[in-house]
């Protein structure tokens, strides 16, 4: 009997720190004279193949995509109120990363949330606009998987939400 497998072929997942990856397949390599089975990911944004061990994929985070429910929390997130403490720059950015490299899209619709800025409002530190950016596209890459739609829909939806905050 074959084991079963927490993914299969063609299926849409989510590694932490890379955001959405489509499983090309299982395969099997000899790795220190140890016979491991891989899933093979690839991440199409970042031109990336990852190699997850089988018996690791739980640990290292790697997950199914988000269901309606959950991405609808996170939309949900979105139209909140900002919420920027008042701590250096430098430790709000570590608190920003580690929640996009959560994978958690709740978290990472926080990020979005609090460094989105409106048209009226003072521009962001080049640092800022690059977590923002990397939030926004990380969240935008899962929505486009869940619901179906390419990723500048998903990035117009969004950005449509905020502004509607």
């Amino acid at each position: 009997m074959a084991e079963k497998l927490l993914f299969n072929s063609g299926d849409f997942v989510v590694y932490p720190t890379h955001g959405v990856g489509k499983v090309l397949g299982i395969e099997k390599q000899e790795i220190g004279g140890h016979a491991l089975k891989l899933f093979v990911i690839s991440f199409e944004h970042e031109r990336m193949t990852l190699r997850v061990p089988v018996n690791k994929a739980t640990d290292s985070g790697l997950r199914k995509l988000s269901s309606k429910k959950v991405m609808e929390g996170a939309l949900t997130t979105l139209k909140g109120r900002a919420r920027v403490k008042r701590t250096m720059w430098s430790r709000r950015a570590q608190e920003y990363e580690a929640k996009i490299n959560s994978g958690d899209p709740v978290s990472i619709a926080e990020v979005v949330r609090d460094l989105h800025r409106r048209a009226d409002q003072p521009d962001q530190s080049f640092s800022e606009r690059q977590i923002y950016e990397q939030a926004l596209e990380r969240l935008a890459s899962e929505v486009a998987a869940v619901e179906k739609i390419d990723m500048e829909k998903a990035q117009l939806k969004l950005e449509k939400l905020l502004k509607a905050a």
